[in-house]
């Protein structure tokens, strides 16, 4: 089924407070005048009835104003896109989170939770567009990431796909600016300027390297109007390896669909491996982190290729602790990234990141954040969120800008499965609303299969 999200189209009206209880006092009081009943009894009784509507009407447009804060920024008249906030008013947030109406939530099942995707790097127009609004860019600075001046390279070697070439932007001081790997489709995303606001030379020098054969290209202007075309003298082996790890965040957040994510990652783990087990090697490994302060931050396990012990690992997981909005995610990522042995040859690398909060915004944070984006990046892992319930835009948007610097895509959970609480409308076009055991493990085959 389609669903289409209003994110760069207008939105228009405001939620109206009907205000039932004046017209019934005011008959009431014409009825009492009417009888003659007219004693200071009634006349008290008639401001008594007053205050109450009175009274209800402050509280009903107290709502409503909570519902609409007017000091947020306007995502361009359609989604509002809210502004950075401190973590004191988002835990306050947490404490209570907004519930959908619904009736006993139904037992997990593999294909009960519903979830889009969006790739904006495949909507790359829509995306500049979208970040050149000043909203988004008060965003890009809270988490520091600046300028997405991109470099699409496309690899192939005797006509076929290149996959895992390594790809680098030196600048004219001979640093590495950025460094990336291609995809099934030999293709790779490269960027200057991204995390350092000083940056941008216009031009730059690239080298692509893969199966022991380099080439180089000189002033090569990042942005480019079309993708840098590569042909390498050799095609190079396809690696038949496939890393998969999934980083869940298992604090009390989390506790209306974590069950169900847990059954339905182990569907994915189990179909993926029996799609892909007699043509790949198969590794997966499963992390889970809360916070600072919780029984543990971060519980790692290593990569495995017994697809059981995976499968195992994720159903002995419980959501607790937490207790504030921002979570150890910088903690988890940092394991992820540094602390795992991940393939030095890989068909794909993936890093599904289960999340409904961010990090804590603080420099030192932001900045290791931006260091392991970067790092994700060099080795060839894709970082694709899948944003749960509760999420905000701060979020939203980070999740975003870390799945666009390292080449993934962007997945969220939706209201349509019924379960758990509110989920977040994200800022994008029209995407297909499908269960998230089905889109895990499409997005998944997408990544291990040339385009």
């Amino acid at each position: 089924m389609k669903k289409t999200r209003t994110g760069m189209k207008e939105e228009a009206g405001n939620r109206k407070l009907t205000k039932g209880m004046r017209p019934l006092a005011l008959l009431l009081a014409a009825a009492l005048l009417a009888s003659g009943c007219s004693s200071n009894d009634s006349g008290n009784d008639a401001a008594t009835g007053n205050s109450a509507v009175s009274d209800a009407e402050t509280d009903s447009s107290k709502a409503a104003d909570k519902g609409s804060d007017s000091s947020a920024p306007s995502d361009g008249g359609d989604k509002a896109i809210s502004e950075p906030s401190s973590e004191s008013s988002k835990a306050e947030d947490r404490a209570s989170p907004t519930k959908k109406p619904s009736g006993q939530q139904p037992d997990p099942q593999a294909g009960l939770l519903t979830a889009g995707e969006w790739n904006d790097l495949s909507e790359w127009q829509d995306w500049q567009q979208l970040n050149a609004r000043p909203e988004v860019q008060q965003l890009r600075d809270y988490w520091a990431f600046y300028r997405f001046d991109m470099l699409d390279v496309r690899v192939t070697g005797g006509g076929r796909p290149v996959v895992d070439a390594i790809v680098r932007v030196v600048d004219e001081d001979g640093q590495y600016v950025w460094e990336a790997r291609t995809d099934a489709s030999g293709r790779a995303f490269a960027y200057a300027g991204l995390l350092d606001e000083q940056s941008g030379q216009g031009k730059y020098s690239v080298e692509v390297e893969a199966g022991g054969g380099l080439k180089q290209f000189e002033n090569v202007p990042i942005p480019r109007g079309e993708a840098l075309q590569v042909e390498l003298d050799e095609a190079k082996r396809t690696p038949e390896n496939l890393d998969l790890m999934f980083v869940v965040d298992t604090t009390g957040s989390m506790d209306d669909e974590l069950a169900y994510l847990q059954t339905e990652l182990k569907d994915v783990v189990n179909r993926v491996g029996q799609d892909n087990g007699q043509q790949l090697d198969i590794r997966v490994s499963t992390n889970f982190y809360r916070d600072k302060g919780d029984d543990y931050v971060v519980r790692p396990f290593p990569f495995t290729s017994d697809i059981s012990t995976a499968v195992k690992q994720i159903g002995e997981q419980e959501a607790y602790g937490g207790g504030n909005f921002p979570e150890a995610v910088d903690q988890a990522l940092q394991d992820a990234v540094r602390e795992h042995e991940w393939s030095e040859d890989a068909r794909a690398r993936l890093l599904f990141l289960v999340l409904d909060a961010p990090p804590h915004h603080d420099d030192p944070v932001i900045r290791k954040i931006k260091r392991l984006t970067q790092d994700a990046a060099a080795q060839g892992i894709r970082i694709i969120p899948v944003v749960s319930s509760g999420a905000d835009k701060n979020t939203e948007y980070l999740m975003r800008f870390m799945s666009v610097a390292t080449g993934g895509t962007y997945l969220f959970l939706t209201d349509h499965s019924g379960v758990g609480n509110e989920h977040l409308d994200p800022t994008v076009g029209e995407y297909e609303v499908q269960p998230l055991n089905d889109l895990l493990v499409d997005v998944i085959n997408r990544y291990v299969q040339a385009n």
